[in-house]
């Protein structure tokens, strides 16, 4: 799901938005985030500092909203009989991948953010640690270790393994 998502942004959004910027969309992008920012910056041959730099500014943006509003929005948005249903429904599908950052709080939200799985990242991990009312002050400085930590996690898959690869053979 992750390679069409950057599929179809990279072809739809490509003439349109130079490629910085398609890359640095991709990084805000729930699901995709910094992750596929840099799969796609590496697809479009963005040099690997520039990628970076993008990446990480993308994928931080939307972590203070999240970390700040996410929690009265819902609860704003669960007095509506409508979206009630699917706001407690993200709210328990996110709190259902809080082990491990209920038990260790900083070091459980760096990891999760950081280490690149299916379902994990900046956007849940905020969204988590605001539904478990983590002071900003401990999420904020954790998220952001989290996304130097897939940075450093990505760069590798994305850039210096395919190198070697070529480099090798």
């Amino acid at each position: 799901m992750t390679d069409a998502l950057i599929t179809w942004f990279t072809t739809n959004l490509d003439g349109v938005v130079s490629k910085e910027m398609i890359v640095f969309i991709i990084s805000m992008v729930p699901i995709l985030e910094l992750r596929g920012g840099l799969v796609a910056a590496a697809l479009l041959k963005i040099p690997i500092i520039k990628a970076v730099f993008l990446c990480v500014i993308g994928n931080i943006i939307p972590v203070p909203f999240i970390l700040l509003f996410i929690t009265p929005i819902f609860d704003r948005l669960k007095r509506t009989r409508w979206l009630k249903p699917k706001i407690e429904r993200l709210e328990q599908k996110s709190m259902g991948k809080s082990d491990t950052i209920k038990k260790y709080e900083f070091i459980g939200l760096l990891l999760f953010v950081g280490i690149p799985l299916p379902g994990t990242g900046a956007w849940t991990g905020s969204l988590i640690a605001s539904l478990l009312d983590i002071k900003f002050k401990k999420a904020f400085p954790a998220v952001l270790a989290g996304i130097c930590l897939a940075t450093v996690i990505m760069c590798i898959v994305s850039y210096f393994i395919p190198w070697l690869i070529t480099s090798v053979f």
